[in-house]
């Protein structure tokens, strides 16, 4: 059987038809085959700990081929043969390296955090993008960790330890919430939201498909839009906000900055990402024959390859205060 057909046999039909209507018809097929073949495991060198050459040079010693992302010079992918080798190695066991894919690296690194900021992290568990920033500030100034699940939460705390983060203060919070205690507070907020993480699904995970539903796609949207509304409040005018899904759907994506775009008006602009990657399209004008009222435009879609997950990705500039008349 091939992998197209495993994947149109177990993939959900709602979803694969959903699909057809959101990625072009020249890369549907392309996608589809993403979700079962072999994924290349990607990393990045955690340089609080270590530094960038010097791990290269043990990862290479021990046998592993690196193979490096273009677009950011601490990040790498091995082949899908020598994930064991690389989790096995000492730079892993030693924490100079976090295990991470290349597409959940893109938010935080389009977000540019700078050494001296305050950073907000609104949904951080279990700490990925939370490192990776900590690692671009090199520990100076503050980024606010908020995690409302109690177990992912004491993940992120330990993960943050392992990995050396100093700079990170963690918050047993609703999300939802913050802004009401840190309103225009922060130089910069990263909202990689919770969603119905369609662009991990792949056949030899099929927890990450069996729980998909177009309502679970409805329940995420309303959590969403609460926590966007909380980012864009916690905000400094002049800052700059990434949103960021890991799913497909339209109704978590463009539908959820849409609305964000009519609530707080001309005090909001999508900038560029500044990111240029192959497996990139724009976003949807109009989705089941709604049009969205804004221009979306400088918003992508990171399309899943054999390296890369499925994320959706938008760079908000807030350039006046939105508190008045906020409730």
């Amino acid at each position: 059987m091939s992998r197209l057909q495993k994947v149109f046999e177990q993939l959900p039909a709602a979803f694969l038809a959903r699909l057809r209507e959101i990625v072009s018809e020249e890369n549907y097929e392309a996608v589809l085959t993403t979700f079962a073949a072999p994924r290349a495991t990607s990393f990045r060198v955690n340089t609080l700990r270590a530094e960038t050459r010097a791990v290269v040079r043990a990862l290479e010693a021990a046998g592993l081929t690196l193979h490096p992302a273009p677009w950011k010079d601490d990040a790498f992918w091995v082949a899908p043969a020598e994930r064991a080798a690389l989790l096995a190695s000492a730079p892993y066991r030693e924490e100079q390296i976090y295990v991470q894919n290349l597409a959940s690296m893109a938010p935080a690194w389009v977000l540019a955090p700078a050494p001296g900021e305050r950073v907000l992290d609104l949904a951080a568990a279990p700490g990925s993008k939370t490192l990776q920033m900590a690692c671009r500030m090199h520990n100076e100034g503050e980024i606010a960790a908020v995690e409302v699940v109690k177990g992912r939460f004491f993940k992120l705390r330990a993960n943050l330890e392992a990995q050396g983060a100093t700079n990170v203060r963690t918050f047993l919070q609703d999300g939802t919430r913050v802004w009401r205690y840190r309103p225009e507070h922060f130089d910069r907020v990263l909202l990689d939201a919770p969603c119905s993480t369609e662009g991990r699904f792949h056949l030899s995970d099929p927890a990450s498909y069996t729980y998909w539903s177009p309502r679970k796609i409805k329940e995420m949207a309303r959590k969403q839009r609460r926590l966007l509304f909380s980012a864009v409040q916690c905000l400094k005018p002049g800052g700059v906000l990434v949103y960021a899904t890991c799913s497909f759907a339209p109704e978590e994506n463009e539908a959820i900055l849409d609305k964000t775009l009519r609530t707080f008006g001309d005090a909001l602009h999508l900038e560029p990402l500044g990111l240029d990657l192959p497996a990139m399209q724009p976003p949807l004008a109009q989705w089941q024959g709604k049009s969205f009222r804004h221009n979306l435009s400088e918003a992508r879609r990171l399309l899943p390859t054999d390296v890369m997950e499925g994320f959706f990705l938008a760079k908000i500039r807030k350039v006046r205060t939105t508190l008045r008349g906020a409730g």
